[in-house]
């Protein structure tokens, strides 16, 4: 289900990181869920709910990545 504030996240997401990082996938996941809405469009297959946490992920990845302590940082503020 989509998500509104950043509030609303999942708790693995808003207890790792940053603010400006849980917005890119609060709004990635909200495109993802009408994206992949129909079952043929899930290149992975599985639920319409763990397309859209993996594009997620996946878009938080590109401008984050976890630091040598495990913090998340944005790309090259390590």
């Amino acid at each position: 289900m989509p998500y509104t504030h950043n509030s609303e996240l999942p708790k693995g997401v808003r207890n790792h990181l940053p603010e400006h990082a849980q917005t890119i996938y609060r709004e990635t996941f909200n495109h993802a869920w009408d994206q992949y809405k129909e079952p043929e469009k899930r290149k992975l297959g599985g639920s319409r709910d763990e397309a859209a946490h993996r594009v997620s992920w996946s878009a938080v990845e590109k401008n984050y990545e976890k630091s040598k302590d495990g913090n998340w940082v944005e790309k090259g503020n390590k």
